[in-house]
């Protein structure tokens, strides 16, 4: 399985959030899913807020375009990234792993 998939809406983003970074950054995959560090801690939607703020910044979209599916409080997450596809949001995020 893939961290990243497409659906009618757009595409679907599996992730693993690690809250309490020094910084922002993606580390690359984790199982099937995308390994995200936010220095955000995961306190009242603070890191679900700062993801989906992030995501949008990786991605090009406007925030309101990205929608948490699933893991409001887990850090196992499915994120919609409303009319992106697979392949062009993989090209994106890819762009800003942390090598």
């Amino acid at each position: 399985m893939s961290w990243i998939t497409d659906s009618n809406a757009g595409c679907i983003i599996a992730v693993h959030v690690s809250p309490r970074a020094s910084r922002n950054s993606i580390q690359g995959k984790y199982g099937d899913a995308l390994k995200i560090r936010l220095k955000a801690p995961p306190v009242d939607g603070k890191a679900n807020k700062e993801l989906l703020a992030y995501l949008s910044g990786c991605l090009n979209i406007a925030t309101r375009q990205l929608e948490l599916l699933t893991g409001d409080t887990g850090r196992h997450k499915r994120i919609l990234a409303r009319h992106l596809t697979a392949q062009s949001a993989r090209e994106l995020l890819q762009k800003h792993l942390e090598t």
